[in-house]
């Protein structure tokens, strides 16, 4: 039987949120209050509407922790003018508009905190192959007056054995 905390935090979890893992590039969506973004840029108060505005932070992943829990967080580092600049973000808080992975790395540790301090060569990840399902019709659609393209089956090339018998040597 569930308590009320434990109700209470189902209701609060993202279901929504995309496999992020040490190594990933991604582009964060963070919602900034009113008041907050209107300091930010120079604005004084009464003479901005009371919106929030989305910041986009992207960098590389160098680390999860929590696992899937309420507290799960990722520290998401970037270079700005030469400096780096490290965010720790929790995954399921409100401010958290949406998550989107750019691009994914090759990795080998969990914690990717060496690249604090790598430089050039040694701070580049290798590219990992990454493709986003894209929802297409499975069929073939055909127009009118054209034909289906035809599927070719598994190339390969002939042995000796399956050679046609012209070009056999006859010994």
């Amino acid at each position: 039987m569930l308590t009320k905390i434990e109700t209470f935090i189902k209701t609060q979890l993202k279901i929504d949120l995309p496999d992020i893992r040490p190594g990933d590039t991604v582009r964060v969506h963070q919602k900034i209050p009113a008041r907050q973004a209107s300091q930010l840029a120079g604005v004084a108060d009464g003479k901005e509407k009371e919106v929030s505005k989305l910041q986009i932070f992207e960098g590389l992943v160098i680390a999860r922790k929590h696992g899937k829990e309420m507290g799960s967080t990722i520290t998401v580092r970037k270079m700005v003018s030469g400096v780096g600049v490290e965010k720790i973000l929790p995954l399921h808080s409100p401010n958290i508009d949406k998550i989107e992975i750019v691009k994914r790395g090759k990795v080998r540790r969990a914690k990717l905190y060496y690249l604090r301090w790598a430089k050039g060569k040694r701070a580049r990840l290798k590219k990992k192959d990454f493709a986003i399902a894209i929802d297409e019709p499975s069929s073939v659609e055909t127009t009118e007056g054209k034909e289906p393209k035809e599927e070719v089956s598994e190339v390969r090339p002939l042995s000796t054995e399956e050679a046609p018998a012209e070009t056999k040597k006859e010994e």
